[in-house]
């Protein structure tokens, strides 16, 4: 909708080292140690994982850090593999080892020690399959502004009794401080970002990191499962693309030292390989095998290749400007994948179909199906839109009248998802067919759960997606409550869209089908919650497979 996100909340009130098999003790010895946020797991393979934590040492320590990690059965068995992994002041104190030589399709434990016996607490994860497998269970997660609300998402997914592994497709972090989005609910209920000011340094991204991981919830989703992680807009700044962002202005320096800094916190702190040393940074792109079922490829939407939006996300184009719009609109050169990560994907994507697999999933950031602006005044009758625009605050009666104006000529709802690069997505779903592929797409960033049936120009159903929302972010629901009805009345390939709670996706896929089921928790304005299901939907494996469906 038309309201800037960080007007809604107003209105609202590492690069660690990698597989050591042994080190000289690092000097100096801290007398005391704290794992303060928890452990990590991630990038999962058949034969082991990543696996992460920090030592604290304390305000004003400076030396290198001595650890020792364990992998086990069970927390009571002994170790079946051990090593020596230096926790480095050049990386912020953090520590990853790339474990291997463990068993295919089996559940670990692993935990760290320290100086003087300090422990970490114990963490878990379950290998990639190999062979025939009936089942995999993914939570699908986003968007997670601390100042937003609690955790209460993490918390009902590290409760799960069966999870393979989470994939969180972006927001880990956000840029803002107390004074910008989400600074009055922060405020509200004591969850304050820090540093209070926006982070732009690498001081700053390593703070507003460690903040987020001190989280209990956070902490224990962790500790649950290997999660498979990409960035979005908000690790860097909001509405990036690959020559800045629509939150960084020139005072705040390069966008290029920028971006470095921010890639350069995100892979200290993230339970994440290493990036290739032969590709950018920013190509972040790699594929997951589980077993004869499924192949995982997560692609990088924001850094690497995409064009500049041709709005930021919330602004609302006057009539005067619609004609300009369409013009870039129609630009067959935008990008989002780019040449060398399109080549790859129908690669990864046509040696699954190959192998006989029945699921093809691309994690990717931004919602991929059409989506068009509702027409409210339409949908609500005049004297319906007449009783919303009068329970608004009079700035935004404006915004809302020029943002229908624009649907109504045929402006997408988000220009920075996939409708703002309609040549990308046509490359792309020829991609899928030339793969013989119909993928399940997964999509974040939009603080919103939706199944959707995409299609091409053509009609032919290319993929289906399935959109998590928010694990605090707010979505135009909590302006507009019910807006996701009029969304999903409004658009073919939308079958259902909740705008309003939050919580994350939960899919299950087995050699006929998948069930997504769109869990929520009923507050996030404290710790307290109550989980439900707010809807679930079933689609059928394979390219002559049906969309999605009530199940």
């Amino acid at each position: 909708m038309p309201i800037n996100r960080r007007g809604l909340l107003a209105l609202m009130g590492a690069g660690g080292t990698m597989g050591a098999a042994s080190v000289t003790l690092a000097q100096p010895t801290p007398a005391a140690i704290t794992f303060a946020h928890g452990v990590a797991s991630g990038d999962p393979a058949a034969d082991g994982a990543v696996i992460w934590t920090r030592a604290s040492a304390g305000e004003g320590f400076g030396g290198d850090v001595a650890l020792r990690w364990y992998v086990a059965t069970s927390a009571e068995a002994s170790p079946v593999v051990e090593g020596d992994v230096v926790a480095r002041a050049s990386a912020d104190h953090t520590a990853k080892v790339e474990v291997t030589g463990l068993e295919p399709g089996a559940d670990y434990v692993y935990w760290f020690t320290g100086p003087h016996g300090t422990r970490s607490p114990v963490g878990r994860f379950r290998t990639l399959p190999v062979g025939a497998i009936d089942e995999v269970v993914y939570a699908v997660a986003s968007c997670q502004l601390w100042a937003g609300g609690f955790f209460n998402a993490y918390a009902d997914m590290a409760a799960l009794d069966r999870l393979d592994a989470v994939i969180h497709l972006g927001d880990y972090i956000y840029e803002y401080g107390a004074e910008g989005y989400g600074g009055e609910v922060g405020k509200a209920i004591g969850r304050l970002p820090d540093p209070p000011h926006e982070i732009v340094t690498l001081a700053d991204y390593r703070r507003r990191h460690a903040q987020v991981k001190s989280d209990p919830a956070m902490q224990a989703a962790h500790a649950r499962a290997a999660f498979i992680c990409v960035w979005d807009d908000h690790e860097t700044a909001n509405d990036s693309w690959i020559g800045g962002a629509e939150n960084h202005q020139s005072e705040e320096g390069d966008w290029a030292a920028r971006k470095a800094v921010a890639m350069q916190a995100y892979f200290e702190w993230m339970p994440i390989r290493d990036p290739n040393p032969v590709r950018a940074r920013e190509a972040i792109f790699r594929s997951f095998e589980f077993g004869d079922l499924a192949t995982l490829a997560m692609v990088e939407t924001r850094l690497l290749a995409r064009s500049k939006q041709v709005l930021p996300k919330g602004d609302v184009p006057p009539a005067e400007s619609l004609a300009a719009i369409f013009a870039e609109l129609g630009e067959e050169n935008r990008e989002m994948l780019g040449k060398d990560q399109s080549a790859w994907l129908e690669g990864v994507l046509a040696q699954s179909v190959q192998a006989g697999k029945p699921w093809q999933v691309l994690g990717n950031q931004v919602v991929m199906a059409k989506v068009a602006g509702p027409d409210l005044e339409a949908e609500l009758g005049p004297d319906g839109f007449g009783e919303l625009l009068a329970a608004m605050p009079e700035v935004y009666r404006g915004q809302i009248g020029t943002a229908m104006q624009a649907y109504r000529a045929g402006v997408p709802f988000n220009l920075d998802a996939w409708d703002g690069y309609p040549y990308a997505r046509e490359r792309l779903y020829a991609l899928f067919a030339r793969a013989g592929a119909r993928p399940l797409v997964l999509a974040g960033d939009s603080h919103a759960a939706w199944p959707n049936n995409l299609r091409d120009d053509g009609g032919r159903l290319a993929a289906v997606e399935i959109g998590c929302t928010a694990i605090t972010s707010p979505s135009y629901g909590s302006l507009l409550p019910g807006l996701g009805k009029y969304l999903a009345a409004s658009n073919e390939e939308v079958v259902f869209c909740d705008q309003d709670r939050k919580g994350y996706a939960l899919v299950r896929l087995t050699p006929e089908r998948a069930v997504a089921e769109h869990v929520t928790v009923s507050t996030v304005m404290q710790p307290e919650f109550e989980r439900s299901v707010a809807a679930t939907f079933v689609a059928d494996a394979g390219v002559q497979g049906g969309g999605f469906r009530p199940a």
